[in-house]
């Protein structure tokens, strides 16, 4: 089953970006289980897109205020929610800010 990883945090110190996953993602690739993924532009490079009533609107930056931002995504397919949580649970990212699973759908 494939599942998403969405990693969210306050913005990493230079010494975490610097560490990166280490060897997370290569164990990852090694047993076949990591999809894809990667680190995404701070939050005020985004655009929101909402349609309403026909009309596209954008706004700059992120829809909502938070402090914690979407920093990067990993897609991984493994046997259960089990194991999903256990590859989560071993992200450097955990143990600073917080890794939402979610099943994907198909």
């Amino acid at each position: 089953m494939r599942y998403l990883l969405m990693i969210a945090g306050e913005e990493p110190t230079e010494e975490q970006k610097i560490a990166g996953c280490g060897g997370w993602t290569d164990d990852l690739l090694a047993r076949g289980i990591l999809v894809g993924g990667g680190g995404l532009h701070p939050p005020a490079t985004a655009t929101t897109v909402r349609v309403r009533g026909g009309d596209v609107l954008l706004t700059d930056g992120p829809f909502t205020e938070s402090k914690e931002q979407i920093g990067g995504f990993v897609m991984i397919d493994c046997a259960d929610l089990d194991e999903a949580v256990d590859i989560a649970s071993r992200h450097p990212a955990a143990a600073y800010g917080t890794i939402e699973v979610r099943p994907m759908l198909g």
